[in-house]
């Protein structure tokens, strides 16, 4: 017998070397490898200060131990803000880009797989998976800080002894991993091949990120920032979560409980925000002394920076809700043009078949005998035929 000869499987094409799809494909290694250019830097004498302006937290105001009262205890390690953080930052945006792709390949894509969604859906599923992972941390972060700071309990700590011009080493790192974070969503856009109709929903909230953090981080407002922070991302977290519940579960049984748990955080997070700066800018800071803008000290306690800084976080919080009421009546309309398509056809009034049965019997009298046999055995075969 004549054999066949087997043709052997093509093999996948690899995109061109330095083409835009070698990068979005390889951006993870490619990262990986820039972010390792500086831990090797860091071993080596002749570059190690230079790769530690990336990694390292810089601006340690931190007394000297000669200067150290020996009764005040261990000596507390205090940083400020400064133009080097705009390098720590950068390498800090490496990483998070990093994270994202590890968290996208070895959990997001599994999950995703099993699911079959639609590419819509998928796309949606992998963002609230991304978010809720950076807000879980952010919030568990946040929490830790401000028992450690004691601002849940003594609320008057909030604006006493402002400027709040140094910070400790984990206050600071936070707020340099959370502009990291909301930096490092830019390149994402262009990796994840994120469709330009979705483009202004991300640039809109990355920005707002950055602006609302660097604002806070440089006005020196680190300790109501933080708990405003930390407020707003468990209303985000937990709409993620009924979201990703939504795509999970298929038949409504918990989705409806998670997105009325979200709404309800959602409201209270927005009132809660409003109570917390007006306590803050409009009553607490106002009681201040020293209401003179000084750079070098750090102080912007003034009146018009106050209602300024007031006026925006009341502004962001509008938007806020009045997105989440739009996004509601839309949701209403279309659950009402679902339940209107998904009723049945209206059964006729019993009174209507009624009359409808006595003009017949009415037309049938006028007929002679045997037209009016016929007739009935007429609709007798059409009812039949019907059924």
């Amino acid at each position: 017998m004549h054999k066949m000869p087997i043709k052997p499987r093509k093999a996948s094409k690899s995109p061109a070397i330095l083409s835009h799809e070698f990068f979005i494909q390889n951006h993870p290694d490619i990262v990986s490898c820039i972010a390792m250019v500086f831990i090797i830097g860091l071993m080596i004498q002749a570059t190690s200060s230079l790769a530690f302006t990336f990694i390292g937290i810089h601006h340690n105001v931190t007394q000297s131990p000669e200067f150290q009262d020996p009764n005040d205890g261990p000596l507390d390690v205090l940083y400020t803000y400064g133009i080097k953080d705009l390098c720590t930052i950068f390498y800090y945006c490496l990483i998070c880009i990093i994270m994202h792709a590890i968290l996208q390949e070895y959990f997001l894509d599994k999950v995703t797989k099993k699911l079959h969604l639609s590419k819509a859906k998928h796309s949606k599923f992998n963002e609230s998976g991304q978010l809720l992972v950076f807000y879980l941390i952010s919030i568990v972060w946040g929490i830790d800080i401000i028992l450690r700071q004691n601002l849940l309990l003594n609320v008057t700590s909030l604006w006493e002894g402002y400027p709040h011009s140094t910070m400790m080493f984990t206050f600071k790192f936070y707020f340099i991993v959370q502009l990291s974070y909301w930096v490092h969503c830019f390149p994402e856009l262009y990796f994840q091949k994120v469709k330009r109709e979705e483009m202004s929903e991300h640039i809109q909230t990355a920005t707002l990120g950055i602006v609302a953090i660097s604002a806070i981080y440089l006005l020196n407002l680190n300790r109501v920032g933080i708990c405003l922070l930390t407020l707003h991302y468990m209303s985000e977290a937990l709409y993620h979560v009924a979201r990703i519940v939504d795509y999970l579960d298929k038949d409504d049984n918990g989705s409806k409980g998670t997105h009325m748990a979200s709404n309800s955080m959602f409201v209270l997070v927005r009132l809660g925000s409003i109570i917390l700066s007006v306590l803050t800018f409009w009553y607490g800071l106002a009681l201040s002394d020293n209401q003179i803008i000084n750079v070098a000290e750090g102080n912007f306690n003034t009146k018009t920076v106050r209602l300024s800084v007031l006026a925006s976080i009341c502004a962001i919080q509008a938007y806020f809700m009045w997105n989440f009421i739009t996004e509601q009546l839309q949701q209403m309309r279309e659950q009402k043009a679902l339940d209107a398509s998904s009723k049945p056809k209206a059964k006729i009034d019993k009174k209507t078949v009624k009359k409808i049965k006595k003009e017949e019997k009415r037309e049938d009298d006028d007929l002679p005998e045997v037209d009016q046999n016929t007739k009935k055995t007429l609709r007798t075969r059409a009812a039949a035929k019907a059924k």
